[in-house]
């Protein structure tokens, strides 16, 4: 990142779900470089601990526990191990996200329903539950959303709707935790990520893509960190329940 940045999160814990590659690794390190202890999870150690070790290199704060976020035990793991480390918990950033069918809703099995609604959804829900305690007076909250929440696409229609409900529950959330907690959400564009590959693999839907957006490109993980780390930030202190759309302009209205 050759951008000058702040210290804006010195002596700051920070938790970000997913973090071991694309948005969420972005977020993880752009906390860190403004100098936030940053906990690192997702579902496989291996993955972990090489997270852990590009953020460690760069002479960043960087601890790691192994979250798959559909998972009760783990979740608490995620909170407690923090804790224990670090003492308090100042930000968390719900990043976690699946979609597991391009089906059209009306033939998505309920098995499919129920996790893209337990992982995109309730784990959010569940884990800020178990977090809650800890976290501290002026803490913040940053949910990552979807572009698809205000718009859903086609093939990821059912995802899009869980996406939706992430922007009703940053306006519930923010509500219920002030005035000592801050909850925004952060609405990615495209961004081309493993997570989206499918937007990158063919050039001709790429491009497609790019000429959808106002800017005529597709956005960065990098892109995504800057907004999530103004939210979770003191630079936000007078924002809550709000949503950024990061997406270069394309449309976004419910």
């Amino acid at each position: 990142m050759s951008k000058k940045i702040g210290r804006r999160f010195e002596g700051k814990v920070a938790i970000v779900t997913a973090s071991t590659q694309g948005i969420g690794f972005a977020i993880a390190e752009r906390l860190g470089l403004e100098g936030a202890s940053v906990v690192i999870s997702s579902r496989k150690q291996k993955n972990v601990d090489e997270a852990v070790e590009k953020l460690k290199n760069k002479g960043l704060e960087a601890f790691g526990v192994v979250c798959h976020v559909s998972n009760a035990q783990h979740r608490k793991d995620l909170i407690q191990k923090t804790v224990d480390k670090y003492g308090k918990i100042d930000v968390v950033v719900s990043n976690a996200a699946a979609n597991p069918s391009v089906d059209s809703i009306l033939l998505t099995q309920e098995s499919v329903l129920d996790k893209l609604w337990e992982i995109n959804v309730k784990a959010t829900v569940i884990l800020l539950q178990e977090a809650a305690p800890h976290l501290q007076k002026g803490s913040s909250i940053v949910i990552i959303s979807s572009i698809a929440g205000y718009n859903p696409q086609p093939s990821m229609f059912m995802y899009g709707v869980t996406k939706t409900a992430l922007l009703g529950l940053t306006k519930a959330l923010a509500t219920e935790m002030a005035p000592d907690t801050r909850i925004n959400a952060v609405a990615p564009g495209f961004v081309p990520t493993n997570f989206a590959a499918f937007i990158t693999k063919d050039e001709a839907v790429r491009q497609v893509a790019e000429e959808k957006t106002l800017l005529h490109r597709l956005g960065t993980p990098e892109d995504m960190a800057a907004a999530a780390a103004f939210l979770a930030s003191d630079d936000a202190c007078y924002i809550t329940g709000e949503t950024i759309i990061v997406a270069g302009g394309l449309p976004s209205r419910l």
